[in-house]
């Protein structure tokens, strides 16, 4: 049976410089993100659209959401696997474009993490993890374009214990 979960977020518009949206170029594109009980998140608008380059964007945080939940299914799956990880660092790549007329899409998102792995895995094994996961990930089951992974794999060599 499935079952319905609800997710809450409060947005705040930030950008009111005293005139509201009176005029176009007259009002930032910022606002924050709260979340009961949580630190609040401070972003802009994406910086090709006049947005604060030092703030989050919908993009980074969309792309950055799209790594975090491919990351914690990949090390939920490995435990189970009995694979162990012990560093998973992604820098992952979303490809866009805009219209003519402002409107903007992802095409594309590629995965790129690098995965160390305790002395002794088995790096294939490792890898046919990443083509479980979208059974799985709940924001990459959620958008409507391409989600690929090209990950690499360091497995830790054997230390001489210490005494």
């Amino acid at each position: 049976m499935k079952r319905s979960h609800d997710y809450t977020s409060t947005i705040v518009w930030t950008g009111n410089r005293g005139l509201g949206t009176r005029t176009y170029r007259g009002y930032d594109r910022t606002w924050d993100i709260a979340i009961g009980g949580k630190p609040v998140v401070h972003c802009s608008n994406d910086p090709l659209l006049g947005g604060d380059p030092g703030l989050h964007n919908p993009e980074d945080l969309l792309l950055s959401s799209l790594a975090a939940c491919h990351m914690l299914w990949y090390l939920h799956l490995a435990s189970d696997a009995g694979i162990v990880v012990e560093a998973y660092r992604d820098s992952p790549l979303g490809v866009g474009e805009t219209e003519p007329g402002g409107a903007g899409r992802f095409l594309r998102a590629t995965l790129r993490p690098t995965i160390t792995l305790a002395p002794g895995s088995d790096a294939q094994a490792a890898d046919r993890i990443h083509h479980e996961i979208h059974r799985y990930c709940f924001i990459a089951r959620s958008v409507n374009f391409p989600v690929t992974c090209e990950a690499t794999y360091e497995v830790r060599p054997d230390q001489p214990m210490r005494a």
